[in-house]
């Protein structure tokens, strides 16, 4: 099927990019979507730039669809991070008749583009983005894991799928294919106790905000495990993201927004990175836009340095550990890429069949802090989540 149909030419007069810079610029050697040149050729692309200007779910953030072009305004401008660019600008998908129409739109062309190994960057659009997204995986049979960058939870109730509640609607599919939801960057004054125990009764991951200040590095195995890693700029504080309707004063900074879109950048698991809920009417001076731009940018640079070390069958690029622990009556395994200085652990599947069908993630990526807890003849609490996820 040619997916082009599916979608609409980038507004360049919102764009409104030329080059004029003494630097060559990222805007230079996309391979963008215009009425003049048409539809990219994807031959060799492996990063797509893909928008998608839906917000008629939003809760919140009416206004948030335009957001698309006005956050590649700044995202063309910015330095080329590396001189062999391969990334597309598909445009934008045409919106249907109802958000329903645009979410049939978004899984067919998003599981062909995956299905072609060609990762994805997002710039919605409202949150229930997600929903569709996940349904694109579904269509693939992946099973999958979903980083979710919001100051909230999304388990609002309701019928029909909306910017707060799709988490809920993705959770009820059957059969599911959603392995782990990580909550990263919540703030509890906004969720309360009973969501975080539900949260924990659903056995999902989640981060407060302050646990990511306090050390930013303990996020990295997270957004590493994650195929989809979607932000709610909500999550950002007020300050350095004013274009939300619903923000916070609190929250993370626009430099620890960007290193955890590197960290997806890096990461040879995470095919899906979206920015979602900026509504540019509520901006100051472009500046959230300006800020979403940068995180694209560091996911870009990322990208360019993945080395597929992600452990497989072969190991000989990785050191191996087996730690005794003698007060469990048990061992861990850890493994140490050789290029790259990551670490994994193997969690067991004790079900055949549920080993077979996670197979993906029997590896966990971890912190070198996991493995010395583990010497210290201590489970790591990252080891027992993913043990009662797989074996619960």
């Amino acid at each position: 099927m040619d997916i082009s149909s599916y979608f609409e030419p980038i507004d360049m007069t919102v764009v409104n990019y030329s080059s004029e810079q003494f630097h060559p610029m990222l805007g230079d050697d996309i391979l963008a979507h215009t009425t003049e040149a048409g539809f990219p050729r994807l031959d060799g692309v492996k990063l797509a730039l893909v928008g998608v200007p839906e917000d008629r779910a939003s809760v919140y953030n009416r206004g948030c669809g335009v957001a698309p072009d006005h956050i590649r305004r700044y995202l063309y401008r910015l330095a080329r991070p590396h001189d062999d660019m391969q990334l597309a600008d598909l445009g934008n998908i045409a919106c249907g008749a109802t958000p329903r129409d645009t979410y049939f739109a978004v899984i067919e062309a998003f599981q062909q583009l995956l299905e072609q190994g060609i990762t994805l960057i997002v710039l919605g659009g409202s949150d229930d983005l997600v929903f569709p997204i996940y349904k694109a995986y579904e269509v693939l049979g992946r099973v999958i894991n979903i980083c979710s960058v919001d100051a909230r939870f999304n388990l609002d109730g309701g019928d029909q799928i909306n910017s707060s509640n799709y988490l809920q609607h993705i959770i009820l599919q059957q059969p599911n294919y959603l392995f782990d939801y990580v909550a990263m960057g919540y703030q509890t004054y906004f969720v309360g106790q009973e969501m975080i125990k539900l949260m924990d009764e659903l056995k999902f991951s989640t981060k407060r905000v302050g646990e990511l200040q306090a050390d930013m590095e303990h996020a990295e195995p997270l957004v590493r495990y994650s195929d989809v890693v979607a932000v709610d700029i909500s999550a950002v504080r007020q300050g350095d993201a004013p274009a939300n309707a619903n923000p916070s004063p609190h929250g993370l900074y626009g430099e620890q927004l960007c290193q955890v879109a590197r960290f997806a950048g890096m990461s040879d698991k995470t095919s899906c990175f979206g920015l979602f809920e900026m509504v540019p009417a509520l901006d100051r001076d472009g500046q959230t836009a300006h800020m979403l731009a940068h995180a694209v940018w560091f996911f870009i640079e990322g990208f360019h340095y993945r080395i597929g070390d992600f452990p497989t069958r072969d190991k000989q690029h990785y050191k191996r550990f087996t730690v005794e622990l003698p007060d469990h009556g048990m061992e861990i395994v850890f493994y140490k890429s050789l290029r790259s200085d990551r670490w994994w652990m193997e969690v067991p599947c004790e079900d055949n069949e549920r080993r077979e069908r996670y197979l993906r993630h029997t590896l966990i990526p971890c912190h070198y802090s996991d493995y010395q807890r583990a010497m210290e003849n201590e489970i790591p609490e990252l080891w027992w989540h993913y043990y009662n996820r797989m074996n619960g």
